[in-house]
This record gives C-alpha cells, sequence and structure tokens, in this order.
C-alpha cells in the first residue's frame, strides 16, 4: 500500500501513460489490491482492478455456499452490496473523460451466475471492478487517484465483503428465496407441470423499459381453484399457486387485462429472481423457448419442411437457407432450432407471430387449394407437439378460437385475474380440417449434424480479437454483426458478450469435429459450467454473465457472413 502512495506521488501531473507503473498487487491490511490493466487513456475503457479478501477475514458462513445455487445466490448478493455501496462511497466523475467511474457488473431483477464476484472453495472474495483512473486531459491526478483507492475502494470494501458488517437477516432470505425458486424448478416435471405462478405473485413490471415489479396498482396473482397446487418449499414452507399442465395451454382474454404480461413471466421463469421482485415465485421448465416470427434474420440450413414445403420453384426446405427470413420462415426455424437444443416447452404470443403460420381457417382453406399452400400451420401441429413427442406449448391468442379444438387447458385473464375456461372452450370448438395440409414431415427433433466449421466462426478484425457486446441486441464477433433482437429470453450484456466467447472456444475445440453445433456447444457449456467463466478468456475481467445453451446456439444461427480473418501472431486465442 505504501508503495502504490509513492509510486502515485511519482508521477503525479506525468502523462496518462505514466499510469502503467501501477500495474501489480498491494497489500491493505485485511484485503489485497490487484490492478491488471490500466487503461491507455482516461477516454478509453475503465481501469480493471480486482479486490481480494481472505475467507478468515470475510468471515462467511459455509452454508451460505455450500451448494452451487447458494453460491451463485451469495456472489449475486455480494455483487448488488458492492454497487450499492459504490453510489454511496465513491465521488464519480472528477476530470476528463470517464476519470473517477467505479462500476462493478451486476444483474437486473433476475439472479445470474457471473465472474464479476467470486467466492472461493473456502469462503474467498474475489471483486472484480472497473475504475477509471483520473486525470485532468491527459495529465494524472495523482492526488484524486489516491483520493479513490485509499479512502473511497476501502469504504466499498469495509461496507459490503465482510459478513460482519452486511444485513445477515437480509444475505439469508436472498440465498433462501434462490434456493427455493431452484427446488421449485426442478418440481415441476414430477408434477407434470411446466409452469408454477405463486399466489401473491406480482405479474406487470413498472414500464416496457424498466423490469422493476410495479408497486401501484398492480394486482396480485392468484391461483383459480382448478389449477390450484401446493408446494412445500425448503426455506418458504407451504406456497399456494397456479400450476400450468404439461400439454398444449392457451392463454385467452381481452386486450390489456394480462394475457402477454403472464407470458412474459413465464419468459422470464427460467431465471431466478431476486427477493422482492414479485416474480421470485414463477418458475418455468430450464428449457422452456420464447418464439417469435423474426423477419429479416438469417437461416443457415434448417430443416423448416414440417411447417412450410413444397416452396414455388422446387426451393429445397429441408436444409433452407436465407439471408432475409419472412415471418412465417422465421417462425418456423426458430420453433426448428429450439426442439434440437432440447426445449420441452414452446412460448408463443400471437402478437409477435406470423398470422398465416399460426392458422388458416376453413375459409382461407376453401379458397386457397392445399396444392398452393406450403405452409402447415402451428395449429395442426401443435397437438403432436406434444402427444408424440411430450414438447408442451403456451400460446397467447385473443383473435382467433381455432386452437380450442387441440388445447388441454385454457386459461381465461380478466382484469390480470386468472380463470380457467377449458370446458367453455371445448364448448365452441370446431375440429380443424388437418386433411387440407396434406400428410405431415416428420419432426426432426433430434440435434442435427450441421454446424459452421472452424473457418466461418473466426473472431478476428484486421487480424485483432474482436467480441464486442452492444447491449443484448447486438454482438460483434470479428467481421461478423449479429443481430440478437429476436431472441428475447437474453437479458443481460454479460450473457451477450459471453455468447461471442463461448462461440470462439467452440470454434477452437469442436466446430472441426462431426458432433454438431448443438452437442459442441453443449460439451462446451458443461466445461465452462465445471471451469468457471474465467476459462473462455485470455485476460482477467468481470464483465460475463452465463448464458443457456439455446441463447449460444441461437447466435450461431444467426451469422450472416463467413469469418475468415485470420489472428495476428501472438494474439490471444
Amino acid at each position: 500500500m505504501r508503495d502504490l502512495q509513492a509510486l502515485l506521488a511519482r508521477i503525479d501531473g506525468k502523462g496518462y501513460k505514466a499510469y502503467k507503473a501501477l500495474e501489480g498487487e498491494y497489500g491493505f491490511g485485511d484485503y489485497r489490491l490487484s490492478i491488471d490493466h490500466v487503461q491507455g487513456d482516461p477516454f478509453a475503457d475503465p481501469s480493471r482492478i480486482r479486490v481480494m479478501v481472505p475467507a478468515d477475514r470475510a468471515g462467511f458462513p459455509r452454508r451460505l455456499f455450500d451448494t452451487p445455487v447458494r453460491r451463485i445466490a451469495l456472489e449475486d448478493y455480494l455483487g448488488r452490496a458492492v454497487a450499492a455501496a459504490i453510489k454511496r462511497h465513491v465521488k464519480g466523475r472528477r476530470g476528463s473523460g470517464k476519470s473517477g467511474q467505479v462500476v462493478i457488473a451486476t444483474s437486473g431483477q433476475q439472479v445470474l451466475r457471473r465472474n464479476a464476484l467470486l467466492v472461493g472453495e473456502q469462503g474467498d472474495i474475489e471483486a472484480r471492478l472497473q475504475l477509471a483512473l483520473p486525470a485532468s486531459g491527459r495529465s494524472i491526478l495523482g492526488r484524486q487517484a489516491g483520493a479513490m483507492l485509499f479512502r473511497e475502494l476501502p469504504a466499498v470494501v469495509n461496507a459490503a465483503l465482510y459478513h460482519g458488517r452486511l444485513d445477515a437477516g437480509a444475505l439469508e432470505r436472498h440465498v433462501d428465496s434462490v434456493e427455493d425458486q431452484d427446488f421449485l424448478r426442478r418440481w415441476l416435471a414430477g408434477q407434470g407441470l411446466v409452469a408454477f405462478i405463486a399466489d401473491g405473485a406480482v405479474l406487470p413490471r413498472l414500464s416496457g423499459v424498466d423490469d422493476r415489479p410495479m408497486q401501484r396498482q398492480a394486482i396480485p396473482f392468484r391461483a383459480p381453484a382448478s389449477l390450484a397446487r401446493e408446494v412445500i418449499l425448503p426455506h418458504a414452507g407451504a406456497v399456494r399457486g397456479m400450476g400450468i399442465p404439461a400439454g398444449v395451454s392457451l392463454i385467452v382474454g381481452g386486450g390489456f387485462h394480462g394475457k402477454s404480461t403472464l407470458l412474459n413471466a413465464l419468459e422470464r421463469g427460467v431465471y431466478n429472481h431476486i427477493p422482492g421482485d414479485g416474480r421470485e415465485r414463477v418458475v418455468s421448465l430450464g428449457s422452456a423457448v420464447k418464439i417469435r416470427a423474426e423477419d429479416g434474420r438469417a437461416i443457415n440450413g434448417v430443416n423448416i419442411s414440417p411447417f412450410i414445403d413444397n416452396l414455388p420453384f422446387g426451393r429445397d426446405t429441408r436444409a433452407f437457407s436465407t439471408e432475409n427470413a419472412s415471418g412465417s420462415t422465421s417462425q418456423a426455424a426458430n420453433i426448428i432450432e429450439a426442439l434440437e437444443c432440447g426445449a420441452r416447452l414452446l412460448l408463443i404470443d400471437e402478437d409477435t407471430s406470423a398470422t398465416n403460420f399460426m392458422i388458416r381457417d376453413r375459409r382461407m382453406q376453401a379458397l386457397i387449394s392445399k396444392e398452393k399452400e406450403p405452409i402447415t400451420p402451428l395449429s395442426h401441429r401443435i397437438r403432436e407437439l406434444y402427444d408424440s413427442h411430450g414438447v408442451s406449448t403456451v400460446v397467447v391468442m385473443g383473435g382467433s378460437g381455432d386452437y380450442f379444438s387441440e388445447a388441454d387447458t385454457v386459461i381465461a385473464m380478466d382484469a390480470y385475474r386468472p380463470r380457467e375456461v377449458t370446458t367453455e372452450a371445448k364448448a365452441l370448438a370446431i375440429p380443424l380440417n388437418k386433411e387440407q395440409a396434406g400428410p405431415p414431415v416428420p419432426l426432426p427433433l433430434r440435434p442435427s449434424r450441421r454446424g459452421p466449421g472452424p473457418a466461418r466462426l473466426s473472431p478476428y478484425r484486421n487480424h485483432r480479437l474482436k467480441i464486442q457486446a452492444l447491449g443484448v441486441d447486438k454482438l460483434i464477433y470479428g467481421n461478423q454483426e449479429i443481430d440478437l433482437s429476436g431472441v428475447e429470453q437474453l437479458l443481460d450484456r454479460g450473457q451477450c458478450l459471453a455468447i461471442g466467447y463461448l462461440i470462439h472456444y467452440y470454434a477452437g475445440h469442436y466446430a472441426a469435429g462431426d458432433c454438431g453445433l448443438v452437442e459442441g456447444m453443449r460439451r462446451t457449456l458443461e466445461e465452462v459450467e465445471k471451469g468457471g467463466l474465467d476459462m473462455l478468456l485470455p485476460f482477467i475481467h468481470g464483465d460475463l454473465a452465463m448464458p443457456r445453451l439455446y441463447e449460444v446456439v441461437a447466435a450461431v444461427n444467426r451469422m450472416r457472413h463467413p469469418g475468415e480473418d485470420k489472428p495476428r501472431v501472438g494474439d490471444p486465442s
């Protein structure tokens, strides 16, 4: 620590690059500080530092991290505690560019596995932050840097990384709540359910761009008696709620009555949530995938023939490729790709679907003969998906009753209150004329062997490694810009960035083999689950969050151009 103070005094007022001398590790009494990378100028990405607190000083009881899910929950809580302490104790901007900025990557309302804060096997703590060393123009502000490193940073560490300084009750509730959610999700399959929404859940969000719960005017969820189930959670005890059975389920109701809000909660139910979110006891099968139309997406060699076949001019749909998909071809590809990844639950909203892919009523069938219509609508195959293959579907429908004859369960949302109307819907059902679509093409449920080779997956641009996440909607990967805006369950920039490095790892270890994209990426994720997200990086960074298999494969499936740039000698790989 004294060495660092002396260094700062020596370089005060010099050019910004003199800050490079600070790189190294320093003792601060109860913790150590590692300055891993110093930014080149005050306008560049902030410098990367780590704070390391040994287990005997941190003092966290082993029960808080004795299982993987509890460790992730503890890491999440501590990361949020660090972020809150930064707001309280760090002054903020104090010079040119990003000078004075201190940040740690945290999640929103969900609990994700990250590498921003790590809890070791024995309970030692490592927090990874970005700290923008201050400058006036490009001249070092040594005293300001000293204030950040010797006054503000210790205050953050003292407030957030020692068990005795935290609210022990709130910490226990956070870890226990996450463990309850994990238990509840695993409980579903054994009960013949695909989702569960607890009584008292608050489903509406604050706004379309704010994922926090709506506090005022929000109506707490209450399960209808016919669908009510009770579960005994490890920590919360008995919890009542609505179970959505496996099979074909419809969510119906008038506009603005909560249909899409319920589906959105189910989409996010693949993740654990923080206590107080309102959705912390809303869970779905972990493999659930939201399916939508995605006009303009790239499709690469996908067998969409079960839904779209006999295209004009004899175009092959058994290995369909396009740079500019239509609504129906994109939705068909999205379903096939989800099935290849092992999805056991599809979530679909008519508002984000292609109408001609979802339904074709008897009058349209009478007008357009089956020889002239290449699309077999989902309504004709949704029953088969479950009866023959065990894949359940939850569909939001507000404008058509075509699915009534296919449904096992129909839930009507009335001013955000659910009630079961299966009997009423069945009484109104008109059987579909499935013969009009002709004999069905078999559904390809097993992962195909398709997948791009290593040359197509180069992450290099101008001979330099280029992997960058622009929010959650776009991934820069080498020479490619991958549009992920239609992958709706991707919710964190850290997940998007991790996808880029997962693709890079897959390219170097599995792409040249014959296992195919899905199996190769599954193996990649299994390695990362065991070895940690850091194994993906050529340097120490705390910006990654774990994505699911489907989202990683979805990114590769949306690539438009082959990568061909070669790494420069000496570049990290």
